[in-house]
């Protein structure tokens, strides 16, 4: 079996790359002082709070690993981790199992901001970077064309990669029968955050990557990868692992999966 490693990011702004973008706020503001500046700024400019890419602050990385060794699902590092630890954590996984890359608009947003946030922290990932200087195969099917499956952007792959047709995950999730979002969205993370609420987000962003690997899984029966028994396996293997979980966002998860 290839590894399969599902990822989503939640992500806050970027307080000293604000700061280091405009000296004016450089001034005594707290943190918070010179993010709310930023999003009003933002909202007067463009009429949405939403940062560019390059200011976006990793703070947690949610994924889901699949092998043969069977499914498992975790956020890396600990919520006080500085970003570039969980950067490297993140590539180094990479480097080490080489695993199939899944994500809901990872091309459009998760792996841009990797990018950035990398290049700022000089987080090295060889083995995500190569396009076949150092493996052959990579020239043909690497982590970075948009047309290899190496990595699997769902989101832009079932719209046909046409924005126009794009879906959210919430959606098709709670329409294929699984849970969807439970209590927060991507827009809530930096309020949740900045009030101390680290663990919830990082509970939210668990559940983020579940249900991109159940749509996922949806897929694969879809594309005839998996028959029916085999599908069906593999929520069971998902339905399984979670209910073995004392964690609460995990039994609030599989009550409303149960509650259907």
């Amino acid at each position: 079996m290839i590894p399969s490693l599902v990822f989503d990011l939640e992500t806050i702004p970027d307080a000293q790359g604000l700061r280091r973008l405009n000296p004016e706020w450089d001034t005594g503001l707290t943190d918070e002082q010179v993010i709310e500046a930023a999003l009003e700024a933002r909202r007067a400019s463009h009429g949405s709070d939403f940062l560019p890419l390059h200011l976006h602050k990793v703070a947690v990385v949610g994924c889901v690993f699949r092998d043969d060794n069977g499914f498992r699902v975790k956020t890396l590092g600990k919520a006080d981790d500085p970003e570039e630890v969980l950067l490297s954590a993140f590539f180094k996984t990479i480097g080490h199992y080489t695993p199939r890359l899944i994500s809901w608009n990872g091309s459009g947003f998760d792996l841009p901001v990797l990018h950035y946030r990398s290049l700022i922290h000089g987080v090295q990932a060889p083995r995500y970077w190569d396009m076949g200087e150092d493996d052959r195969d990579f020239k043909y099917n690497n982590y970075i064309s948009r047309y290899h499956n190496r990595h699997i952007d769902l989101m832009d792959l079932l719209a046909k990669y046409n924005g126009r047709a794009n879906a959210p995950l919430d959606d098709l999730a709670k329409l294929c029968g699984f849970p969807g979002k439970l209590g927060m969205d991507g827009s809530q993370v930096w309020k949740a955050w900045s009030n101390g609420q680290a663990d919830e987000v990082r509970a939210y962003c668990e559940t983020d990557v579940v249900n991109t690997w159940l749509v996922y899984c949806r897929f694969r029966l879809m594309k005839g990868e998996l028959d029916r028994q085999a599908y069906d396996a593999e929520v069971q293997l998902v339905r399984d692992t979670l209910q073995a979980s004392d964690a609460a966002h995990w039994k609030e998860y599989m009550a409303t999966w149960d509650a259907g």
